[in-house]
């Protein structure tokens, strides 16, 4: 493999868990098989995606729809594996049964509700866009706040302990 395709392969961790994705057609896939490890406690994922399928009549009916066989590296060689895409992930995380999933579950809820109130209320949607360039200048500041505290920080203990061996403040 040249270093173009190990660019599109990556892994993602989510609570230590490793979630391996592939770049396809301008955008990433997900192993379905990791995103159930990761967000459940099942010893096998594979026989508990066959359980929320067949709970989902959806998820059942659609499922050729939902999920994409691409080429995955695993430790027996490449194996072409279910993936999904973004908007699948969150489909399936949906159909998913588990305290880990709920987080997940309450995010796409409430995102979706904004984006409701947004498309009932049009300046709700301008002032959520023109607050993005400030939440990134707040971080900007803060963060180069930070490590300018950080070096004062550093260049006073760098003087003091020299001044302690040097000058032996401390006597």
């Amino acid at each position: 493999m040249g270093s173009e395709d190990e660019g599109k392969k990556a892994l993602v961790v989510f609570q230590g868990v490793s979630i391996r994705r592939i770049l396809f057609e301008d955008g990433w896939y997900f192993v379905v098989v990791d995103i159930i490890t990761a967000l459940t406690d099942s010893p096998n994922p594979s026989d508990y995606i066959k359980k929320v399928r067949s709970r989902d009549e959806g998820l059942k009916e659609g499922w050729g729809q939902i999920v994409t066989p691409l080429p995955i590296q695993t430790k027996g060689g490449l194996q072409n594996l279910n993936c999904v895409n973004t908007e699948n992930a969150f489909r399936l995380i949906q159909s998913i049964p588990s305290k880990k999933a709920e987080p997940f579950k309450r995010w796409l809820a409430r995102v979706g509700y904004e984006r409701i109130q947004e498309i009932e209320d049009p300046e709700l949607a301008q002032k959520r866009m023109k607050a993005i360039p400030k939440q990134h200048r707040f971080l900007r500041t803060a963060m180069l706040q930070a490590l300018s505290m950080k070096k004062v920080r550093l260049f006073i203990e760098l003087i003091f302990f020299n001044n302690i061996q040097t000058e032996g403040i401390f006597r």
